[in-house]
């Protein structure tokens, strides 16, 4: 029984480094999704600002003027698909391809702040656990100095983790929010584009 406890001990121990750069590397990715995170709400936002009404009062007499007034690059993944909805007379099966293709991007997009908000207090226990080990073996042993070092890897690694989850949470929940609304807006536009089609 010693043997399994001692082979277990040395397992977790040697987890603690690969733990720590893992979450320095989750650390960075936070930063720059916080980074583009803002562009992507700036963008959204002068988007909604020019889009928004032309589509909520978007008639088959209207469609050109929603046309002309796209950006003149696809700076969001709305705008790319509304381009394709309106750049060419489309079915009702195209219409539905194109809303499938969006759901899945928009997927792919949120990925990174899913992985963030789930692995980010997963690895910040694992280091709190592990750092809290040998920080009671130095507290047994008299160990001050050895102890208050460990003490300080299982708070740093519990904080760290906490921020990357706070990270993904936040942009998760508006991500999804942004996403699901583009959704409903371009399921909108279909049906106005195809029954335009349906009328000639």
């Amino acid at each position: 029984m010693e043997i399994i406890s001692k082979a277990l001990f040395w397992v977790a121990n040697s987890l603690l480094i690969p733990d720590i750069i893992i979450l320095l590397y989750l650390f960075a990715r936070s930063l720059l999704l916080i980074g583009s995170f803002y562009n992507q709400f700036m963008t959204k936002r002068a988007n909604d600002k020019a889009l928004a009404h032309r589509i909520a009062d978007l008639s088959p007499a209207t469609v050109d003027e929603l046309r002309n007034a796209l950006p003149e690059r696809d700076n969001a993944l709305f705008v790319a698909y509304l381009r394709k909805m309106l750049e060419k007379p489309v079915d009702q099966d195209y219409a539905d391809f194109l809303l499938s293709c969006l759901e899945n991007d928009a997927q792919k997009d949120i990925s990174l702040s899913k992985m963030l908000a789930k692995l980010g207090p997963v690895l910040g226990l694992i280091g709190t656990l592990v750092a809290m080990s040998p920080a009671l073996v130095g507290l047994s042993t008299g160990d001050i100095a050895g102890m208050a070092y460990n003490m300080q890897v299982v708070f740093a690694t519990t904080v760290v983790g906490l921020v990357i989850s706070a990270v993904g949470l936040v942009t998760l929940q508006y991500k999804q929010r942004w996403y699901s609304r583009d959704v409903s807006n371009l399921d909108y536009v279909a049906s106005v584009v195809t029954q335009n089609k349906a009328e000639q």
